[in-house]
């Protein structure tokens, strides 16, 4: 037997996550997912860091599926150190590291896997069990109740 195919081991590995209700759950704290819902658009939308085709806040990790226009390095340091810095606050945390120092990034290569990824994204929290329908999840582009931006239409991907 081989390994298991990355696209398989993803799921697995989120599965895992999705179901441990130990450790870490910081982004279940409504102040720290709606400010980290933010920094994502802010990501797209003033920093141009980005271009958002899907996303999700989940208790304790987060997902983005995006067409990248700087290196990736450079926006996952500014995402997770501005958004650290705001959480740690929240938390009344000092000195205390808030995200991992990884990141696990995918490239997609036609229409149908960004599609397929996009529905994966946004429908995490339903197969996770915390809500009933992928837009009853607050913090994803599926729920987002903020001013436009409305989630990107994925036929241009």
């Amino acid at each position: 037997m081989g390994r298991p195919a990355a696209g398989h081991a993803f799921v697995v590995q989120d599965r895992a996550l999705d179901q441990r209700r130990a450790g870490p759950l910081w982004l279940r704290n409504p102040h720290i997912a709606k400010l980290v819902s933010e920094a994502i658009l802010v990501g797209q939308d003033e920093r141009r860091f980005y271009e958002l085709c899907a996303w999700v806040v989940m208790p304790n990790h987060v997902h983005l599926l995006i067409l990248p226009q700087v290196p990736p390095a450079i926006l996952m340091r500014w995402l997770k150190g501005s958004t650290a810095r705001s959480a740690n606050r929240i938390l009344r945390r000092t000195g205390q590291p808030f995200w991992q120092d990884e990141s696990f990034d995918h490239y997609l290569r036609n229409a149908g896997q960004v599609a397929r990824i996009a529905a994966y994204i946004e429908g995490n929290p339903v197969s996770a069990g915390l809500a009933r329908s992928a837009e009853g999840w607050p913090w994803s582009s599926a729920g987002w109740q903020a001013e436009p931006p409305a989630p990107p239409n994925l036929a241009r991907f």
